[in-house]
C-alpha cells in the first residue's frame, strides 16, 4: 500500500489542514481520521459546529483524488466543492478532542464532476451527506509538482 501523509496529499496548510491521518483507501473510497481541535478558527475551546463536518468530508475527498493521482503518477489539480445534498447530523457540534472517522465513497465521477457519499462517525456521532465536487483538468489549476 502506498503511504502518503495528509500534508503530501492536500494543498491546505496551517489551521486549514483539518485531517490528521489516512486510515485506508482504495480506488473508490477513503477513510480518514480527524481529531477535533480548537485552534481559534472554528468553534470554541469545548466544541466545533457539526457543519464543519462538510469541510472534513471535502478534505477527505481531496486527499482521495490526490492519492489516486500520485499512484497513477499524474499531475494533481485543485478541486472545488460545488455543493452538499442531504446533510444530516445527530449532533449540533463535535466535542474538542473527539476522534472522528470520515469515510467517503465515490458514487460517480465523469469529466471532472463527482458525487461522493460521505459519513462521519464516532461514539454517539453520525453525520451523513452527499458532496458534489469538480476537478478541472487544467495546467493553470495544477497545485502539486509532477
Amino acid at each position: 500500500m502506498n503511504e502518503f501523509t495528509v500534508h503530501e496529499l492536500l494543498a491546505h496548510s496551517g489551521y486549514m489542514m483539518l485531517l490528521d491521518k489516512i486510515v485506508k483507501f482504495d480506488e473508490q473510497s477513503m477513510v480518514a481520521e480527524v481529531i477535533v481541535r480548537y485552534d481559534g478558527l472554528f468553534g470554541d475551546e469545548k466544541a466545533v459546529p457539526a457543519l464543519v463536518g462538510i469541510e472534513y468530508m471535502a478534505q477527505t475527498i481531496a486527499a482521495h483524488g490526490s492519492m489516486m493521482d500520485k499512484i497513477a503518477q499524474r499531475p494533481a489539480y485543485l478541486g472545488f466543492l460545488l455543493g452538499t445534498r442531504a446533510y444530516t447530523s445527530n449532533v449540533d457540534c463535535f466535542i474538542t478532542g473527539t476522534v472522528l472517522t470520515v469515510t467517503v465513497e465515490k458514487i460517480i465521477q465523469e469529466q471532472g464532476l463527482g458525487v461522493f457519499d460521505c459519513k462521519i462517525t464516532a461514539l454517539g456521532v453520525l453525520v451523513e451527506a452527499k458532496l458534489n465536487v469538480y476537478q478541472p483538468d487544467s495546467a493553470k489549476n495544477r497545485v502539486l509538482s509532477e
